[in-house]
Order: C-alpha cells, then structure tokens, then sequence
C-alpha cells in the first residue's frame, strides 16, 4: 500500500474559529474515497510543525491569536521551506493573512507574514464583510461559481507574483476595490470563503488534491452540488429583490 497522503492542520487551537479545518476532513475523505490511503494531523500551538507533510490548511481567527499564529510559523520556518519543496497550502482568512507579506497586528502596526503569498493586508475603511460571498474563478482555473461566506475587515492587496482566485459575483473578497477574491500563487491558495469552503465547493476541494496528487477520477459530487447550487440561488434571489445585476450559476 502506498504512503498515506499527509494532511496537517496547523493550529486549530488559534486559527480555527470557523471550523476550517474541516476542509482537511474533506481533503482526506475525498482522496479515500478514490482508494487513496490520508491521513489528518492536528499541530496545535506550541508544537512543532511536521516538515515532511504533503498539504497544510490553516483556518480564520481573531487578531490576537493569528499574530501568535504568524510568530511561531515565522520563528520555526518549517512551512515555508515545505512549501519551497513542494507543499500545497490552503489558508482560509486570517490565514491568508498569516501567509501573506504583511498583516496589521492588534495595535494597528505592520507585522510581517510567512510571505508565501505575495500580498499585503491592511484594514478597510469600511464596513466589515459579513455575509454570503459568491466567486467566479478566474477561467484558467476551470472551476464552478464558488459558494461561501466572509466576516473579515481585511483589505487584501495583490502583488506581481500573484494572481486573485477568482471575481467578486457578491460580497466584498480581498475588499481592494477591484473585485477580487483570494490569492494563488503556486500551490499556495488563499481565500475569504468559509464554510467550510471545500464542503460547499468540491470542484475547489479537487483543485488543490490535483496540485497534491495530480490527475483524479471523477467522484459523484451530486449532493455537494445541490447544496452549493440552493445556496447559490438563495443568493441571486436576494440580489434580485435587492435590484443587482444578474448572474449565471453555471461553469
């Protein structure tokens, strides 16, 4: 039998306010599932994350604790150098932030990222983003409309080396003012979309075990698509009555 496919989540005990770490759960049942051996490692606080796993997932969480979260990643340097070897990450919210360049910590102040994704967060100026947010990727990455939901106060800015996962069909996403959402660099992907978001969307759930893995067969995803598609129409419906431009649910 061959090596179990290695799936960390890297402190749920800071970064798991949204239950995001769940998306691991679902990486590993899918890959079972098609007959391949996974298994799921919790890192908490404190511990020393595995160098050698195949994917790591972090979670959303509050100022504090992500500051935390960003300080132990920085000073042990171990998911940076997986990911120079080859890692898949999925950071969900305030770990896209941890994962970014730069973030603002509790006292307002810049503080540095773990840097494997190019981009900034400062805090918007507006509102906080809170509610449903709908995605359309960008078409290279040959997904379906993504389903989810954001609350965050994150002003998320690309830089050249990366590129948005998707467009902004309603919600707020990086919250820069031009519509995007999520960031992708390599097999580094980070997003608003809680959810969690592999639940709701399983196309986006095989995307990163193809970066993992490669190629896969097909799973029946017909359940999982029903409910992305109802909450989808729940959202157009309200965008309708509310007079927003309409939009397709299709690829």
């Amino acid at each position: 039998m061959p090596d179990a496919v290695s799936l960390a989540v890297v402190y749920p005990d800071l970064l798991g306010t949204y239950g995001d770490g769940g998306n691991a759960t679902i990486l590993a049942q899918r890959l079972r599932w098609r007959g391949i051996p996974a298994e799921v490692v919790e890192v908490k606080a404190g511990e020393t994350v595995p160098a050698t796993c195949d994917a790591y997932v972090l979670g959303g969480g509050e100022d504090a604790p992500q500051t935390l979260a960003a300080d132990q990643l920085i000073a042990d340097g171990v998911l940076a150098a997986a990911v120079d070897r080859g890692a898949t990450v999925l950071a969900i919210c305030a770990g896209l932030q941890v994962v970014g360049r730069s973030f603002l910590a509790p006292d307002g102040r810049s503080r540095p990222g773990v840097g494997l994704l190019d981009c900034t967060t400062g805090r918007t100026a507006v509102k906080r983003a809170v509610g449903e947010l709908v995605v359309e990727p960008g078409p290279d990455l040959n997904l379906p409309v993504l389903s989810g939901y954001e609350n965050h106060a994150g002003l998320t800015t690309l830089g050249p080396t990366a590129r948005p996962l998707g467009r902004v069909l309603t919600g707020i996403g990086n919250g820069n003012g031009d519509g995007t959402e999520g960031v992708v660099c390599g097999k580094v992907l980070g997003t608003y979309l809680h959810g969690p978001a592999l639940a709701r969307n399983p196309a986006l759930a095989d995307l990163v075990l193809g970066w993992i893995v490669g190629p896969l067969e097909p799973l029946d995803d017909s359940e999982a698509e029903g409910l992305r598609e109802e909450r989808l129409r729940a959202v157009r419906a309200a965008s309708h009555e509310g007079g927003r431009k309409r939009w397709r649910l299709g690829r």
